[in-house]
């Protein structure tokens, strides 16, 4: 049994009054992965950002471990392709602190992470001038690139090409290796059998969402 980082507890969300998840009960663990799937509609945006603080619960409640460092990839809009940031600057907003300049580490880590995800060559391009999978490779480069004890991803891989996915799958496995906990929101269904759990919500879109149904990988 692992050491528990996250903890939801019969937690309910509204949107203006309308029902979006209905006790939702969830344990995430260090060192493993957990899969949120479920139609569009379901809630599952709505549970990572409750995991990350981003939203409160209306009702239950959601315990973080003390001093988790918590990173988190939210779905991409448009509002970023609006900021003049280079790819490289990007990356770097993940290693920034307060008060704190980027160390030799800080830069070595985005180097390596830029390298990975087959951004190097593209550090000084502004992200306006990406593609979407480039785009999204550099957002995953800035969340991956963070010394985090929980990675939580809004569908990480969506439009990245095969390549790209795997390079995907290979770093976040290694974070769990590393003892870091997983969570990630995907459609599809090959992301989803790399989880050790899968938590599937259910429900249409527009009403109250089930019980989280956790099933556990191979």
């Amino acid at each position: 049994m692992g050491t528990e980082v996250l903890a939801v507890e019969n937690v309910a969300f509204r949107y203006a009054g309308v029902p979006v998840l209905r006790d939702v009960n969830l344990r995430v663990e260090a060192a493993s992965t957990v899969a949120v799937t479920g139609a569009n509609g379901s809630g599952k945006s709505t549970l990572l950002h409750l995991l990350a603080g981003v939203e409160q619960p209306a009702e239950g409640s959601v315990r973080r471990r003390a001093g988790c460092r918590l990173a988190l990839l939210p779905q991409r809009t448009g509002d970023i392709d609006a900021l003049p940031l280079t790819v490289a600057e990007c990356v770097r907003i993940g290693r920034f602190r307060p008060r704190r300049r980027l160390n030799r580490d800080d830069r070595a880590a985005v180097t390596v992470i830029m390298e990975r995800l087959d951004l190097a060559h593209l550090a000084r391009r502004r992200l306006r001038e990406l593609s979407g999978g480039q785009r999204q490779r550099a957002l995953i480069a800035q969340t991956l690139v963070q010394a985090a004890d929980v990675y939580v991803l809004d569908e990480p891989t969506v439009a990245l090409d095969a390549t790209s996915r795997r390079h995907v799958h290979d770093l976040l496995a290694e974070r769990v290796r590393a003892g870091a906990a997983v969570v990630f929101a995907s459609h599809d269904a090959a992301d989803a059998t790399l989880a050790d759990r899968t938590v599937r919500l259910t429900g249409a879109l527009g009403h109250s969402v089930g019980d989280a149904a956790v099933h556990h990988g191979p």
